[in-house]
């Protein structure tokens, strides 16, 4: 257990304090315009954090400079993204104080001080965090909600308690079908639904579900859930609860607002509709589709003709792990495989990098990744009306001279 000094360094430093009343500060930094209309955003620097994008203030929405997908395998701390969806963000968290409760329909309630848990058998996994919205900026025909460019995900390697551990603990009773999860962070007005999800019991007694204390080897940072917070592998991140102080067991399916009204799919196998039309049913967003990147060339960038070009990224999917992963320079009409990087895990990033010559011109650079299942990504994107789970072979324009 780390000293109430270290926890409270990785926390709530004396930056996100002012007076008696906790706030969060920001600075801007820059200005900048992804790449589709309305993308004119700013960076600014919240503590602990980078200077990031910001989507909106209040709640917090921050998105990961693209670039930073580059420079490791690993989303470093400072840049992972942030989103919220109620704006009172706990910053005041004594870790001394804390306590998780588990109750409901259980044998035994529990409950646990950060100590304890941090003293339970831990695991450990590299698992990507992306939100259900990620790259709704770039959906045509455009859609309501966040427009996020492609930064609203994050790689990073968790360390916590098994959420099956717990559950043992506490005695599962017969006839258990959900457990719901509640985080620390309120509604500013009363009308505002509390932000609770709930996964099936058997998905949340698998093993790999976790209460993540640690990400990347230091303390969670405030603004990514501190101090426990739901990882759950291969799932949107609307899953992975921040700040978790309740678990509650159920014996019915939850029909809390954000499980049954917001986040819902298409309820087919593609999880998609025709543009401007609505589905026949839905169902709570689930897994993820599988995705690929180029991370060290941009949109519009010049390269030198007739000279070997290194261009490298990122593939990921919801746990089948990845295969392959193809590039193309000539807009698709061939493709040539590329060297794949270190498997960290089938939830995590994995990168590839190739070598391409392009003559003088301009060029469509497209990258595809083939998961272990046989899955890929489509050549034109899916729609829905909520713009979520895009899933295409992305191109990039390049100018070679």
């Amino acid at each position: 257990m780390p000293s109430r000094r270290f926890v409270l360094k990785g926390a709530v430093g004396a930056a996100l304090l002012l007076g008696a009343r906790p706030v969060l500060a920001q600075l801007a930094q820059a200005e900048l315009t992804l790449p589709f209309a309305g993308g004119e955003r700013r960076l600014v620097t919240y503590p602990q954090k980078r200077p990031l994008i910001q989507l909106t203030s209040r709640p917090p929405q921050l998105e990961t400079p693209f670039s930073v997908f580059d420079e490791s395998v690993l989303t470093p701390n400072d840049a992972f993204f942030v989103r919220y969806h109620l704006a009172n963000v706990p910053l005041a968290i004594d870790p001394e104080n804390f306590a998780l409760e588990l109750t409901g329909s259980v044998d035994t309630p529990l409950r646990l001080s950060l100590a304890e848990i941090r003293r339970l058998p831990a695991i450990e996994m590299v698992a990507v965090n992306q939100c259900s919205g990620n790259s709704r900026g770039f959906v045509e025909p455009r859609v309501g909600g966040g427009q996020l460019g492609h930064g609203a995900m994050g790689n990073a390697r968790w360390r916590g308690v098994a959420l099956s551990t717990l559950l043992a603990r506490a005695g599962i009773r017969a006839g258990a079908k959900q457990v719901t999860f509640n985080g620390l962070d309120t509604p500013v007005i009363d009308t505002v639904p509390d932000f609770v999800k709930a996964l099936d019991i058997d998905h949340a007694n698998d093993g790999e579900v976790m209460l993540a204390y640690a990400m990347n080897g230091e303390d969670l940072p405030v603004l990514n859930g501190f101090p426990l917070r739901l990882v759950v592998p291969g799932y949107y991140g609307t899953y992975w609860t921040k700040h978790v102080h309740e678990i509650r067991v159920i014996d019915s399916v939850f029909d809390g607002y954000w499980m049954k009204t917001a986040y819902r799919i298409p309820d087919n196998e593609c999880a998609c509709v025709a543009p401007g039309t609505a589905p026949l049913a839905t169902i709570p967003i689930n897994r993820f589709t599988i995705r690929s990147f180029i991370s060290n060339v941009k949109e519009g960038d010049r390269v030198v003709a007739d000279r070997d070009v290194t261009v490298r990224g990122f593939a990921f999917d919801s746990g089948h792990g990845i295969a392959n992963v193809s590039l193309s320079s000539d807009g698709g009409r061939s493709w040539s495989e590329t060297r794949l990087g270190e498997d960290m895990g089938r939830y995590a990033f994995r990168h590839w990098q190739a070598n391409v010559r392009l003559p003088a011109g301009t060029h469509e650079l497209k990258v595809r990744a083939t998961g272990r299942g046989g899955e890929t990504q489509p050549e034109m994107p899916l729609w829905n009306g909520a713009g979520y789970m895009r899933n295409v072979i992305e191109t990039l324009r390049v100018t070679a001279a």
